[in-house]
């Protein structure tokens, strides 16, 4: 999996996610970099469920929890009222690494 990457930007990092979409999960790779937010889908969803955050455009980071009991979900609203839903494991990690960039 290949993203194109800013002039001075560096992955800072990245793991397997998936992304609550108005159809439904679907899976892929959240990644951070030092400049924004790559979520690349996969699994035949490749493109079409791309997205890219920028941190100027986050109003908070929220978690919840799965199916009730999982603490593996984080909501980024943006400042458009629009959520982007994850699933994630080390999701502390990494909503305290998105906090930081906004």
């Amino acid at each position: 999996m290949v993203i194109p990457l800013k002039a001075n930007e560096v992955v800072v990092k990245a793991g397997d996610s998936a992304y609550y979409a108005d159809s439904g999960k679907v899976g892929g790779k959240l990644i951070l970099t030092n400049q924004r937010i790559y979520f690349k889908a996969s699994n035949g969803y490749t493109g079409k469920y791309d997205l890219e955050i920028i941190p100027g455009e986050i109003l908070e980071v929220i978690f919840f929890n799965t199916m009730k009991i999982l603490p593996t979900g984080l909501n980024v609203v943006m400042k458009s009222g629009e959520e982007r839903k994850f699933s994630l494991k080390k999701r502390n990690e990494i909503g305290a690494m998105i906090n930081k960039m906004y």
